[in-house]
This record gives structure tokens, sequence and C-alpha cells, in this order.
């Protein structure tokens, strides 16, 4: 086209463009105010008409540029009727750039640069560029009052106009509707205006009087510095401008001037600022003097407010100088901090919003906050009312929204109830009721229907969108929220504009530096688009899109101070992945749905990864969003199962819309969940989103940001959780308008266990109507009101709540704790539904009988007045367990009245009157007052420590019926008295003060009580005084079991005082005194159930225990402690104890005892025949007291025995006259006894007739001492055992010890050992004995001493057994001693233990042998232990078979036949042959090969567990085949092959005269078997045969039950472990029955079965003594047939039927078995059901050694019942009850049981259901009982 044709064109659509136009004026203003946000439409030529008007508005957007006017051409043609024929033309001419309308271009010229930035803003003014001018107050005054009135008149334009102006949100023009405002934290209290109190609920829920108090804090000096908080969308930004609004019209009249900063505009300014050109270049300049303009606002700055909008966006860091002053550039954020801080504008108001997070530093931290939530219900409904224009509109969207909970959660964000109301306009109209609610179910759904709304007839272009989804993105990766034109392409600005989704405003970077900016109406439209690119782009895979889906990793009140501009990203995302919004996806991707649903999944697959993580509480609340809009049940179901079972979020802001979304995924849960919010933010109606929710159990709330809309938004949901169980709100500002709504709610909850209203200030009104809802909570176990002011009187009407209302339990009120605990009714439902007639005075009585009350009044200030209330209201109430009025003022009269009343209450267990102001004259009134009361246990009166307590005891009828229900044997209960007597109380008056002249009143209140039992007077001060005037008075106050006198500043004379009261006082059995820690108590017989404390023991009265077990004789005991014994205090005490009846120990300590006073001591013992025990404890004494000892057994016959250990602890027993005169026993272990000392020391114990046992351990003797000793040994007169052990003895007495044994006849066995333990033994006996035993450990032997123990041992002629262990004694050394052995008659056996000899092997052993002097008849090798043993006979005789085989031999060519040659000389009578666990090479077995033929009395010859390869193993099968005379062989546990041991067979079969063969653990397979059997046929004479796990199986068993027969003398028989089953068993019992010696079978370990125990009760043998069959697959029935069948069998001595199933049975006996000795139960499920019969069967076996009945299921009824039957076995010394169920209770039985003289030994007791500490216990009072993981039973003396 030429160019001419392209002008009359362009001017064609020009006059056309104006005339379009000017039809639509209104539109025109709004683009050009949208293009031009700071142009004033109002201040152009007002003569103009409408078309120049157009026509000059046109001109002002061209000057904006090429982009703007491109832009502005494109919403001409998508937003305005434009004919096709010319919206083509207007595109292809303007859209794109190709030509300007010449009109524009003439225009452009002429037109003026002031008009092109027409407006209020003046030209630039250089701000504190120069020195500010002296100008008089006149003049600054008047240009400060045009600036300020400027000011307004701009800010009243710019909001003014009904088109939005530049910068405000979209709706700032459609209704406004406050939203919730929350004070977090206010630095000083309110400053009411207009009535308001602080507390008032208004201005909580954020009335317009609350916008007023953002500013009324009492802040008169420093910074004024409020910051709002509110997350994304709850109207913040439209706050700031709504208060630049009302202070243009006028509403905050505080305030002159009013200035609004944004963050993200001054985030564009990279240069440094001072405050006059922040105030004035970057919002409004004054006309003229800016120096004194803001001189006048420093001088009131009081009247300034500065609004910075969006703190969280600020992104450039403060710099690190100091505070800037005035005239300083500093950052914007500098000079944001100077203002807060005050450092600059000194006075100022500063007002800041942000998103929640960690604020900057620049703050003070005396800062107000503000939270700002968002729209509660009538906020929604008010502002839907207002949003829609007309009536039916209205009505319509309210009932859509009241029908749908998803929809008000989302209403709840201001800026979705927007996007909400936008969506409904449109859906509305012709949609049915409830349809439009349901097309907006998620957030991210409300957006894709607001874009279908918003666009022009429909229709929304796909390459706009995707242009404007990648600027947002670009954006947020960026961090860039404002664009510029550039940014952004014309069609998709024409785009963005026609359906409002950005908003332009004017930016300064500058000063005169001015552009236009661009932004989404809204941060969360940006996120939305940005997430709309990530999944419709193709330019972005599936990783990238992935890696988008996280979750914000913020504790956002703590960490984070600037939170993500994608912190919703993948909300949007996760919505984008719905179904539903696949249609709309594959439009603006333009790619199929396919396509788009793969892209989804990628979103679906990185949600799942996150739902089954373990998250934190701000990850879990983002990812709930997240599910919830993906609309995916399975996804729900997925995260709501991986939900840990506590959910707790701490400290960081929840919104009703986050709890919606939790709630929301909670509906998917099976299980239940505990929600706990603590120091968490809440919106104030957030609660009702719990409606009902089922899945909650526990709920609980702590934060003193909840208030009373809070309580009421929670007491509408908290009827419709019908599985709540526990509820708590703490820490809150709830007053009693708001607990009344709760309590309505609670009365509707009636499932509640736990409710929680602590740490609120409620006050007494509030607190009475909380407890009025107890009688409706009948599941309710907890109530805690703790923390609250609770006032005294309100403090009764708790009380009498407690009393009356029938579940309470407890109520415990100290300081600041109120709780109630109670009891649910055990009552069913249809118990309570029973006659309306019958369920009123009796079910109340029932109910008050069985009900027990526990009362906790502790430091509530409690006065003598409210005591007789408490009391009055106490005496209609229920049974009291425990009354504590500790802590309060009831003084002497209080404590009395409580006292007397105590026996009327009916306490069970104590009354704590402590600290309450109690004097010495009450302490007698108190004592008067109880002393009838027969419940008393216990009362401690500590004046001191301000204690005061009294312990109750239960009453008789209680008692009796709990003894009634213990599980006793019907030989206890049946001697249970009819009346039980009362339980002994215990008086304990310590530390009150009390002197002697108190004693005789404080009796006289005493003598009242008929059952007193202790009495503890410690920590006063009576004196000797004291004590003598009470030892007066004791017999009048009846039999006690204790008296505690300590720390009453006592003498020693006091002792003399005391000590005749064990003649007076038949009660008195110890005496207990310490003269350091002033200790005097006087006790009585102390029973074993006084000795429990923890309580765990079952308390048995004490005429049940002594008729059912009699009591062991207790002795009068003495003892005196850490006192001066001097010889004449001494000889008074005697004299004092002469009249003290018997038994009578005396037990003493002081640091020093002289030999003096120790022999005055001794001379006046002596003399006094009740004396049992005499005990010196930690008291030095001199190195002359051995000897004084000593010859005390010479001075008083009746002394058992001696013990002196370290000159320090003596102990003497001392035989009553009655007992005959028996052995004695002397120990002087430690006495630093030596050479000089012997002498005497053994000529004093000559002079006792029977020594037993003589300990001299530890001493000093040496070497000289002790050959002095032995040289002595024949006077003394020891029979049993003499320790000198510990004794500095060297190898020197060793040899001494050899040399002096044949002058000892009575020497049994001597044994040294002088290793690191040194011990030194010699064992005696009584007679003459033919056998003496020496035994030698780590000797070191050299090679000169063996010929010196070769002498000695020649010379000992009656030595028949030395062992040499570790006596460093080599091949060499013994070889030696062998040869130098020469005895003239008799058997002498040697025992070597060497580390050597397991290296030595065989031959090397054997050769020693061929030195041996004598006859070697023994031989026995174990290279594993060791061990080398020998046995010699003497002389030496030659065996004539033998020298004819020597001879036969007498090729001595080899050293072979060398060795063989010497042997068959020295073991020509050799009768035994043992190898055990040796490798036995070839030479060694071709040696036994050749050997074992000349062994013709070998009878014996073993060869177990041994190695010996195959060629060896045909060696000794040839010398074994010649040996027929053996009588027993023993080739057990060794590793043959089958072919050996079929081999092996071979040899059986010539040994006719064996007696015991023994092929145990070795393969039998079916040839061998066959040899065996075949062998076995010629043991006519055998007597024992051991085949144990050889798994011969039924197939062996065959075999040997058809030979069995053949062996008429078999007596044992061992098939242990073999895999026999019924079948074989059969066999075998048939076979066996034929066998008539037979007396030990063993079968156990085989799968026999009830089949084989039938047959082998019927065929039992007559013989037998040994029955073992564990592990037999034995069932109850067949036990009872074999107890049956054993039943009164004389011979048996041996059952065991362990690890079999018994169940609930036990084999059970009538006539007994006489000679049983040990019975094995161990494992047979055996419980207390089989104890009687079982406890009846072992009391009639007499000989019972050992019982077996460890891991069963035995309980205390079992224990009674074997504790009953204890007494009468005699013999028994072992029971083994391990691993049962017995408890304490059970143990302590069997401790009484074995007080009756038992002579056991052990009772295994460990892993029963018994603690350790009672275990310990148990162990102290009776050591046989043994709790040890190992048996430690005791090992009987060596030598006895």
């Amino acid at each position: 086209m030429d160019p001419d044709s392209l002008q009359l064109g362009t001017e064609h659509l020009w006059n056309w463009l104006v005339r379009l136009l000017s039809k639509d004026s209104e539109w025109l203003n709004a683009k050009v105010k949208f293009f031009l946000p700071k142009m004033d439409l109002c201040s152009g030529d007002k003569a103009q008409d409408a078309t120049q008007g157009v026509i000059l508005q046109l001109r002002r957007l061209h000057a904006q540029g090429r982009a703007t006017w491109q832009a502005f051409i494109h919403c001409v043609c998508m937003e305005l009727d434009v004919p096709l024929d010319l919206e083509v033309p207007l595109l292809s001419t303007w859209g794109h750039g190709v030509a300007f309308p010449s009109q524009l271009e003439a225009s452009e010229e002429s037109q003026p640069a002031s008009q092109l930035q027409h407006g209020l803003k003046r030209p630039y003014q250089s701000c504190g560029s120069s020195p500010r001018p002296k100008q008089c107050k006149k003049q600054q005054l008047e240009l400060a009052q045009r600036y300020l009135k400027l000011l307004k008149t701009s800010t009243q334009q710019r909001y003014g106009s009904k088109i939005p102006g530049p910068g405000q949100p979209l709706a700032f023009h459609q209704a406004y509707i406050p939203p919730i405002l929350q004070w977090s934290r206010t630095p000083t209290p309110f400053r009411t205006q207009e009535g308001m109190a602080p507390g008032d609920p208004k201005a909580e829920d954020g009335a317009d009087v609350s916008i007023r108090d953002l500013f009324s804090t009492r802040a008169d000096k420093g910074p004024r510095v409020t910051v709002l908080l509110g997350k994304a969308g709850m109207g913040k930004t439209t706050l700031a401008h709504r208060l630049c609004q009302r202070w243009a019209d006028g509403q905050l009249d505080r305030f002159q001037a009013l200035f609004l900063f944004e963050f993200r505009q001054l985030n564009l300014i990279t240069r440094l600022l001072t405050l006059p050109q922040l105030l004035f270049d970057l919002y409004l300049s004054p006309e003229a003097g800016s120096d004194l303009v803001f001189q006048y606002l420093e001088e009131n700055a009081n009247g300034v407010l500065l609004i910075f909008d969006g703190l969280d966006q600020a992104l450039h860091p403060r710099s690190s100088r100091g505070q800037a002053g005035p005239e300083d550039p500093s950052p914007a954020l500098d000079l944001f901090s100077s203002l807060c801080r005050g450092t600059l504008l000194p006075g100022c108001w500063v007002l800041a919003t942000s998103r929640p997070g960690k604020l900057p530093n620049c703050l003070p931290t005396e800062a107000a906050r503000v939270h700002m939530w968002g729209f509660d219900r009538p906020r929604v409904e008010e502002y839907v009312g207002r949003f829609f224009p007309d009536q039916p509109g209205q009505e319509a969207a309210l009932a859509e929204l009241r029908g749908s909970r998803h929809l008000q959660s989302l209403c709840a964000v201001p800026a979705l109830c927007q996007v909400t109301c936008l969506c409904l306009l449109r859906l509305l109209p012709g949609s049915p009721p409830g349809q439009s609610a349901a097309l907006l179910p998620t957030v991210t759904q409300n957006y894709v229907q607001m874009l279908s709304t918003l666009g022009p007839r429909g229709y929304l272009p796909p390459e706009a969108l995707l242009e404007l989804s990648e600027v947002a993105l670009i954006g947020l990766q960026t961090g860039k929220v404002i664009f510029s034109v550039g940014d952004i392409r014309p069609p998709t600005m024409a785009f963005a504009a026609a359906l409002s989704l950005l908003t332009s405003f004017c930016i300064c970077t500058g000063p005169g530096h001015r552009d236009t900016g661009y932004a989404f109406t809204h941060l969360s439209l940006q996120e939305f688009f940005a997430a709309l690119y990530l999944m419709t782009s193709p330019k972005v895979d599936g990783n990238a899109l992935a890696s988008h889906i996280t979750l914000s990793s913020r504790w956002v009140l703590r960490t984070k101070a600037r939170p993500g501009l994608l912190d919703h990203l993948p909300t949007f995302l996760a919505g984008l992945a719905s179904r539903a919004c696949r249609p709309f996806l594959s439009l603006v991707a333009q790619r199929d749905e396919m396509w788009v649903s793969a892209r989804q999944a990628v979103v679906m697959q990185a949600l799942r990864k996150l739902a089954a993580r373990r998250l934190t509480g701000p990850k879990i609340v983002a990812l709930c969003h997240c599910v919830g809009e993906t609309q995916e049940p399975e996804l729900a179901s997925l995260m709501a199962q991986s939900l840990p079972c506590h959910l707790s979020f701490h400290n960081f802001p929840l919104t009703y819309a986050d709890l919606a979304a939790l709630t929301s995924i909670l509906v998917h849960r099976n299980a239940p969940i505990h929600l706990d919010f603590e120091g968490c933010p809440l919106e104030p109606h957030c609660p009702e989103a719990l409606v009902g929710c089922e899945q909650v159990e526990n709920l609980s709330f702590k934060s003193r940001k909840c208030g009373d809309a809070f309580a009421e938004a929670l007491s509408r949901s908290l009827p419709t959780m019908g599985s709540l169980k526990k509820l708590g709100l703490a820490g809150s500002k709830i007053t009693a308008q708001g607990i009344s709504h709760l309590v309505q709610a609670l009365r509707l909850c009636p499932q509640l266990e736990e409710v929680s209203f602590q740490d609120n200030q409620l006050k007494d009104w509030a607190v009475l109507n909380i407890v009025e809802v107890l009688p409706c909570l009948p599941q309710l176990r907890k109530l805690d009101l703790s923390r609250n002011n609770v006032s005294v009187s309100t403090l009764l009407c708790l009380t009498k709540v407690a009393v009356e209302c029938p579940t309470v339990r407890t109520l415990q009120v100290r300081e600041a704790d109120l709780i109630f605990l109670l009891s649910p009714p055990t009552k069913t439902a249809a118990e309570l539904q029973g006659a309306p007639d019958l369920q009123g005075n009796a079910g109340q009585r029932e109910e008050a009988q069985s009900r027990s009350l526990t009362l906790r009044l502790q430091q509530c200030e409690l006065r003598f007045h409210e005591a007789q209330g408490l009391i009055a209201q106490l005496q209609e109430g229920p049974r009291l367990d425990e009354v504590d009025l500790s802590g309060n003022q009831l003084d002497n009269e209080g404590c009395r009245l409580m006292a007397e009343a105590a026996s009327q209450l009916h306490i069970a267990r104590s009354l704590d009157l402590s600290d309450n102001g109690l004097s010495v004259d009450g302490v007698y009134c108190v004592l008067s007052a109880v002393s009838m009361c027969r419940t008393l246990a216990e009362l401690h009166i500590s004046l001191l420590h301000k204690t005061v307590v009294f312990t109750f005891a239960p009453e008789q009828e209680e008692q009796k019926g709990s003894w009634d229900r213990t599980v006793l044997p019907v030989s206890l209960t049946c001697q249970m008295p009819s009346e039980l007597p009362p339980r002994p109380a215990a008086i304990r008056l310590t530390h009150c003060g009390l002197q002697a002249k108190h004693l005789e009143q404080l009796c006289r209140a005493l003598r009242g009580s008929c059952h007193l039992g202790q009495l503890d007077f410690s920590g006063n001060a009576l004196g000797d005084e004291g004590v003598a005037q009470l030892a007066q008075l004791l017999p009048g106050l009846g039999a006690l079991q204790s008296l505690d006198l300590s720390e009453n500043g006592l003498s020693l004379d006091a002792v003399f005082m005391l000590t005749p009261c064990f003649s007076t006082l038949p009660w008195l059995l110890h005496l207990d005194i310490s003269s350091d820690s002033q200790r005097v108590v006087l006790r009585g017989d102390r029973r074993g159930r006084d000795r429990w404390t923890g309580g765990s023991l079952p308390d048995f009265p004490a005429g049940a225990q002594s008729s059912a077990f009699h009591q062991r004789c207790v002795p009068r005991s003495l003892c005196l402690r850490q006192c001066q014994l001097e010889p004449l205090s001494l000889a008074c005490l005697c004299e004092t104890l002469k009249k003290c009846p018997g038994p009578l120990e005396v037990k003493l300590s002081c640091e020093v005892l002289s030999d003096q006073s120790l022999e005055t001591l001794l001379h006046h013992l002596a003399r006094l025949p009740q004396l049992s025990l005499l005990q010196l404890s930690q008291t030095r004494l001199s190195p002359k007291s051995p000897l004084l000892l000593a010859d005390f057994f010479s001075l008083c016959p009746r002394v058992q025995k001696v013990d002196l250990r370290s000159l320090c602890h003596v102990t003497l027993h001392f035989r009553s006259s009655e007992e005959p005169e028996g052995k004695c026993c002397g120990r002087f272990t430690g006495c630093g006894l030596s050479q000089e000392h012997v002498e005497p020391l053994c000529w004093l114990l000559s002079k006792c007739e029977d020594l037993n046992e003589l300990d001299l351990s530890a001493n000093m003797l040496g070497d000289d001492g002790l050959r002095c000793l032995l040289e002595c040994l024949p006077q003394l007169p020891v029979s049993g055992s003499l320790d000198l052990s510990h004794n500095s003895i060297s190898l020197e007495s060793v040899l001494g010890l050899v040399k002096i044994l044949p002058s000892c006849p009575r020497v049994q066995e001597a044994s040294v050992n002088l290793g690191s333990e040194q011990s030194f033994w010699i064992h005696f006996s009584r007679q003459e004995k033919a056998r003496k035993t020496l035994r030698l450990s780590q000797c070191n032997f050299g090679p000169e001493h063996v010929s010196r123990l070769a002498t000695g041992l020649n010379q000992a002629l009656k030595l028949t057994a030395l062992t040499l262990t570790r006596c460093c004694l080599g091949l060499e050394q013994l070889t030696r001693l062998l040869s130098l052995l020469r005895w003239p008659v008799g058997l002498f056996s040697l025992r070597v233990e060497e580390p050597w000899v397991g290296t030595a092997g065989v031959l090397a052993l054997l050769e020693v042998c061929t030195q041996a002097s004598g006859n070697i008849t023994e031989i026995s090798i174990s290279e594993t232990q060791q061990q080398f043993s020998l046995q010699l006979e003497f002389p030496h005789q030659e065996n004539p078979e033998a020298v004819a085989l020597r001879l036969a031999h007498c090729d001595l060519g080899t050293h072979h036949n060398l060795l063989v040659w010497q042997l068959m000389e020295t073991c020509a009578r050799l009768q035994q042959l043992s190898l055990s666990q040796v490798n036995l090479c070839d030479t060694s077995s071709l040696l036994l090969q050749n050997l074992l033929p000349s062994l013709s009395e070998l009878k014996t010859f073993r060869l177990t567990s041994s190695c010996v390869s195959s060629e060896g193993l045909a060696h000794l099968i040839s010398g074994l085949s010649h040996c027929h005379h053996l009588e027993e062989l023993d080739l057990s546990n060794n590793p043959f092959v089958e072919k050996d041991t079929e081999a092996l067979m071979t040899v059986l079969e010539g040994m006719c005269w064996l007696k015991r063969l023994d092929l145990s653990h070795l393969p039998l397979g079916s040839s061998a078997l066959a040899l065996l059997t075949q062998g076995l046929s010629h043991m006519s004479v055998l007597q024992s045969l051991r085949l144990s796990h050889n798994q011969i199986r039924d197939f062996g068993a065959q075999h040997l039950a058809a030979i069995l027969p053949a062996l008429p003398e078999l007596r044992k028989i061992d098939l242990s472990g073999n895999g026999i089953g019924p079948a074989g068993g059969v066999l075998l019992v048939e076979s066996l029955a034929l066998c008539k010696h037979l007396e030990e079978l063993m079968l156990g370990y085989n799968g026999l079965g009830d089949v084989t125990a039938l047959r082998l009760a019927q065929r039992l043998p007559h013989h037998l003594r040994v029955l073992h069959l564990p592990s037999s697959g034995l069932s109850l029935e067949g036990a009872l047939l074999l107890s049956q069948a054993l039943d009164g069998r004389p011979y048996v001595e041996e059952i065991s039927l362990a690890v079999n199933s018994l169940a609930t049975g036990v084999p059970h006996f009538h006539q007994g078995l006489p000679l049983l000795r040990q019975i094995d139960l161990v494992s047979c499920e055996i419980d207390n059901h089989a104890a009687k019969p079982l406890a009846a069967s072992l009391v009639l076996c007499p000989a019972l050694e050992e019982v077996l009945l460890s891991w069963n299921l035995l309980g205390d009824e079992a224990a009674a019942e074997l504790a009953r039957v204890l007494p009468r076995m005699s013999r028994l010394k072992k029971m083994d009850l391990e691993k049962n169920q017995i408890t304490a209770c059970g143990a302590w039985l069997l401790v009484e049981g074995l007080a009756q003289g038992s002579g056991i030994q052990v009772i295994r007791l460990w892993n029963n259901p018994i603690s350790p500490d009672v275990a310990q216990h148990l162990q102290s009072e009776e050591p046989r009982l043994d709790f040890a993981f190992f048996d430690k039973q005791p090992q009987p003396p060596r030598g006895s």
C-alpha cells in the first residue's frame, strides 16, 4: 500500500476510534487510569467537549510509548464491541507498531511537557541538598499547612474516585468488611476510647473501633510502632489503603500527615536516601520550603503516621553503619529502622504490615504486634450481602454458602472470599441450589472459575494465558513482583488488563524518575499463574515439575525472616493435578488430556512420597492443603494413616482454613489421633473447622491468644466430636462469658474422660459453673482447674461438690493447683435403667459405701471456721481415703477439732495437718483427741519440721474382708480369728522440744490409748533426768513394740537406767544405743510383716500368723555402739544385765578397748549363764587380745566359737546350759600373729577339749612360724580343719609339711596353693586314717626340689594320693620323681595337671610310665584337661603271662620295641586305661596294638572324645580283639565315620565278659546295628548299655528289642535322643519287661507318646530306681498312668518327666515313694490347680532331696502349698522354682515355711515377678532364697 493510501486508512481508523470511545468515556478513563496511574483525570481543560477530551486522553496514552499504545489498542479490540472489518486493520495498523496516527504525531510536538506529567506532583525539587534557610515561624506554619492540605487533597483524589486508584486492591471500592484483629503483644495497656474496655470482645473481634485501637497504646515516650501480622490474602494491604482513605476523610483526626510506602516499590530504589527525600521525592513534594515543612513534621511528629506495607518483602539488607541522622543518606530499610527506634522523627507513629515470620532486628522489642485474621461466619455473610447488589442474588449466594462447609472455609480468607463471590455472581443465575458450590471445591478451581468468569464472552486465549504464566513464574523465581511495560507483551498486557489480573501504579526510582509499574492483583494470583505454566509448558520436563513439589521447612515464628514467594506454589500445583482441572489444562497447553494426565501424575507421585513421610507441624499443614486440593481420596487416606497418633503444633499461626484442611484429611483416618496446639496464634473462629471430626480423641490448646470468641467457636464444635476423650484449654484469656458457652457444650459431651482449664485466670463464678457439669460427664476421670483465681469460700463449695458428686475420687488443691480426679461408675447401662423407685436412696447408700474420697487442700489459708464447715460436709459424705490440710492456718484449736473428727470421718489412709501452727500445748490436745481412735496406725508430730500426719489402718470389716479374699491354704484360713484385734498405733513426737517436765502430762494423754505400739520421742531434750522418769512411767503404757529416745542428749548413765527395763518390761527384747549418732531405741519382737516397708507384701494379722507358723525364739539383745567402755563401766553394765532373762546377745562397739577392759568384760560375761552372743565390732584391740580370747576357751566351757578378725571384730558364741558340750571353733584372722605368738597360742588352745576348726589365716607366721606350728600340731586338739592361708609361706614350708605328715596320724588331707590366692588347708579326722591326700598347686618345683619331695613322700607311708597342679614339674622332673618313689607296700595315686600334658602326646606320656618303680595299675590321660594320672602298686611284681609276652618281643633293635618291652614290664598289672580328649597318632595306636595283648589284667578301656585315624583305629581294633577279659568298654563321643564304626563293632563279638558298654554319640548305621546286636548276643553278664544320641530310630529299636531278652543281668540302659517313635517305644518296653534286674531306664528326647507310656505303666520293671522320660511327647494322661504305676514302688530314686505337656495336672501319689531323691518336672506347664495334689505327693516321699519345678506357671497359691509342706520334708536340699509366677506374697510364705526348721539349702526363685528391692529384702531375711541367674547352692565342705 502506498503512503497516501496508508495515511487515508489511518485517518479513517482514527476518526472511527474517536467516535467509539466518545460513547464510553468511563471505560476510557479507567484504561487511562490503568496505564497512567499518576494522571489526574479531573485537571484537564474543562471547557473542551467530549470529543476533544477523548483526543486528549489518546494523546496522553501515546506519549507513554509504543508498548503502552499497542497494549491499549489490544484492550479496545478485546473489551469493546469492535466490528471485525475494523478490528483487523486496527490491530494490523496500530496493534503491531506499523504506523502511528498523524493526528497524535502532530499533537505530540505541540503538547507542553508539563501536561504530559500533569497532576499534583510539582516539578522536582531537591530535598536536603541545601542548608535549611532561616524562616520565621509564621512562614513555616503557612508552608506546612499548605503542604498538609495538599497531602490530604492528593489522598482524597486518589481514593475518592469510583475507579480503582493506583496500587489499590481490586475490590477496594467494593464492600469493605473489617477483618478480625487480635492483639498479640502490647507494650502498655490500651488507652480506652469511647468506653471500650481492654478486654471487650469487640476489641478482639475486629470492629471499626479496633482499627482505631491500633493507635491507642500508651507510649508517651519512645517509638510508637505497631506490626500487623497476617497470612497472604488476609487484607493487610487493603487495610493500609483503607487507613489512608479514612485519614483523608477526617476519621483519623489525631494525625496531621499520613504517608504510605510499599516495600515492593522501595526495593526498586538502590541508591541511598535521606528521610526528607523519602517523604518528599518519593511521595509528595511541598510547593516550597521543603526544609521548613520537614522541620514542622519533626516538631509535630506525634501527629505523623507512616505506613510500611509488606515488611516481609524487604529485599535490601540494612547497612552495617550506625543509626542514621536526618541528613545521612541510608537504605530504605535503615530509614524504617531509625523511624521505629525513634532516632528519626522521634514520636511519630509507625505501622508495618507483614506476613508471619521472624521479624527483622530493626524492630524494637516493645513494638506492639497485632494478628490479622480472616473472616468468621458473620463477616463472610455480611461481605456476601454487600457484594451482591440485588436481594435474590444475596439470598441465593448465602444459601450456597450456608450449605457448604468447604465454601465457608474458602471464604474465611478475604481474598478468596472475593474470588468466590465473583464466581458465584456468574454461576448462580440458572444453576440449581448447591450446584454452584460444587463447582468451587478448591482454591485452585476457584481461580480457574474466576478466569472463566472474567474472560470476555467466556473466551480465554491460550497463548495469552501461557505468556502471562511464564511472566509470573520468572518473577517468582527472581523475586520480582513489579513489572515494567517492557516485561509483558502488549497483547498479554491487554488480556491481563481486560480481566483485571494486573494492577498498575506509578513507581519512583529517584527524584524526577517515574515510571508505571504493573503487578498481579494479589501474590497468590501470581503463584497460581506460575503453577499453571509449570503444568502446561512443554519447556518444563517432569523432573523440573517434581522439584517444585516441596514443603516449606520453617517454624515461621522463630527462624525465617522473609517467607518465600514460592511457598504456595505446591498448593496450586496440587490443585491443578486434580481431574477436574484436566480440560482447562488441556486448553491452555493445547495438548490432549493424555499428555495432561501424565503431567498430573508427576505431581501426584511427588505428593504420595511426601504423604508417607514423618513431617513437622508446618509441613503437615502445608501438605494437608496440597492433598485437599487434589480431591484424591486415596492420597488423603495415605496421608491420614501416615500421621502419628500424637500430632503436635507449636509456635506458628493457624487459621480456620488450616484446620479445615487438616480436618478434611483426618476424615480418611481409621485410628484415633491426639491434636496438641501449644503457643500457636489461632484464628478465633478456627475451632469451627473441627465440627464433626470423629477421629480426634485428644484435643489440647495452650495459647494466651485464645479468648471468648475462640471459646464460643470451640463450643460449637465439641458436641459434634463423638470420639473426643480429652480436652485441654490452658493459658488462655477466657472470661465467664466464654466459659458459659463451653459449659453448655460440655453437657453434650458425655464421652469425655479428661478436661483441663488450667491457667485461664478464671474467677469464682466461672469455676463453679464448670464443676456443675460434673454429673453430666459420666466417663470423666480428671478435671484440671489449676492456676485460676479461686477464693476460700469457693473452695468450700468445691469440696461440697466433691462430697456430693458420686464419681469424684480426689480433690487436690495446692496453691495454684486445683484438680478433680474421678472414677466412672461400674454399673452397666442395663442396671442404670432399672426400676426408678429403687434407684434412689438405695443406690446412693451403695455408692457412698463403695466410694472413697481423697481430699487435699494444701496452702489454702483455711482457718478454724472453715474447718468446722469442712467437717460438716465430710460427715455427710462418703468414706475418706486421705485428707490433707497441710499449709493452712488451723492453729491448735483447728488441729484439735480435726483430730476429734478423725474417728468419725472414717479416714482410710491419712490425715495431714502439717504446717498449721501447732504448739506444744496443742500436742496434748491432739493426743487426747485421738486416744480412742481404733483405726489410728501412726501419728507423727514434729514441731521443728511443722509435721502433723495421722496414718490410719483399714477398719476391721474391711481388713477382714480383704483377708478373706486372699488366696491361702485351707489350713491357714480355718484358723483365722473371728474378730481381729486392733492394730497397734505408732506415736512419733519428734523434734518437739519435749523436756522431762512434759513427760508426765504426755504419758497421761497416752495412757488413754488402748493399743499403743510404737513410741518415738527422738530429737527432743529429755536428758538423763527424762530417761529416769520415763523408765518409771513405761510400765503404765502397756506393751509397746518400740520406743525411740534418739537425739535426747543422753549420757552413758542412761544406759544403766535402761538395761533394768529388760526385766521390768516383758515386751522389751532389743536395746540399741549409739553414742556418736545419739541413737537410743528400745524394741520388742519385730514380726516379719512389720519389716516390709514397701507395702508390696500382704499384711497378715498376728493371730493368723502365729497360728500358722510358730515363731522362733527371739533372744534379747543389747547393742551399745561408739561408747567409751572403761573397766568400771563394763563391770556396771554386766551387773545390770544379771537379772535380764535369756537368751541374751551383747553387741558392743568403741574406738579402743584396752586389755584390762577386755579381761574385765570376759571375766564378768563368763558369769552370765543367759548370754548367747558377744560381739565387739569396729573396736581396736591390742596384739595380746588373741591370747586372752584363746584362754577364754578354758575359762568358760560354754563358749562355742571365738572369731577375731583384724584385731577389730570379735564374735563369741555361747551354748546354753541345756545344750550338751560339743565342738568349738576358733578364728584368729588378720591379727598379726607371728612366730613368737605360736607357742603360747598353741599352749592355750591345747586346753580346749574339742577344737573342731582353727583359722589362723591372713597373719604373719612365715616359714618359721609355720614350722613351729607344724611341730606343735600333734598337741593341738583340732578335729576338723586348720586354715593357714595368706601367711607369707614359701616352698620350704611345703616341703616341711611333707616331712611332718608321718608324725600327724590324724591328718586326712592337706592342700597348699602358693599362687596369688595362696591357700593352706589341713583337714583332720577324729581317728587315725589309713589314707592321706596331699594337693599341691603352683608350688614351682625346681630340679633341686624333686629329690627332697621324693624323700619326703617315701617317708609318708600312709600318703595314698598326690595331686600336683601347675607346679612347674616338667616331663623330665616327672620321670625322675617316678623313678625315686619307692614304697615298701601299698597303692599310691599320682595326678599331674600341667599345660605341657596337652601337647606332649600319648606316646611321650606312656614313655614316662616306663620309669615307675612299682606296678602301674591305672593310667588316665586327658589332653584337653591337661591331666595325667597314674596309680602305682608297691612292691613291684611280675606277671607270668606278661613275662612270656615280653620274651616274645625280645628283639630290642628298635626304640619302639624297646618301649613296648618296658611298658610290658611296668604295666603288667594294668587294670584301667583311660584316654579322653586325646589326639591318638598312628604310632601311639601301633604301640597300643602291641601292648594291649600283654595286659592280661586289663578290665577297663576308655577312648572318648578323641581323634583317631582309620589306620590308627585298625591298630586299636587289632589290639582290643585280644582283650577278651574286658569288663568295661567306653568308645563314646568319638568322631568316627560309619565305616570305622562297623569295623569297631566286630571287636564286640569276642568280649563275653563285658559289664558296661558305652557307644553314645556314634554313627550307628544298619550294618553297624546288625554287628552290634550280634555282639550283644554273647554278653550275658552285661549290666549297663549306653546308646544315646545315635539316631537308631524305630528300625534300631526293633533290632535292640530282639536282643535285649538275651541280657538277663542288664541293670541300666540309656537310649535317649535316638528318634524312637511310639512303635519302637512299645517294642522296647515289651522287651525290657523281660530284663528282671533293670534298675535305670533312660528313654528321654524320643517321641514315645502316651502309647509307650501306657505300655510302660503296664510292664514297669520291679527293681526300677531311675526313670528318665524328659521331652517324650507325654500328655497328662500318660503321666498319670506312669504315676499310678510308680506309686508305692520301694526302689525308685529318680523320676524325670521334664518338658512334657502336663497342662493343669501333675503326677500324684497315694502310697508314696520311700526312696525317691529327685523329681524333675521342669517346663511341664503346671499351674496353681495342680499345687495341692503336688504338695500332697511330695510329702509322701520322705527321702526327697531335690525338687525341680522351674519354667512352669506356679503362682502364690502353689507357693503357699509348698510352704505348708516344707517343714515335713526333712531331707530336702534344693527346690527349683525359677521362671514361675510367684510374687512377693508367695515368696514371703516360703520364708515362713523355711522358718520352721527345714533343712533345705536353697530355693531358686530367679525370674519370678518380684522386684529387685523386695528380692533383696527377702534374701536378707532368708539367705536360702536365691534370686540370682546362676545357681549359688552351697557346696559341702571338702573332707566332710
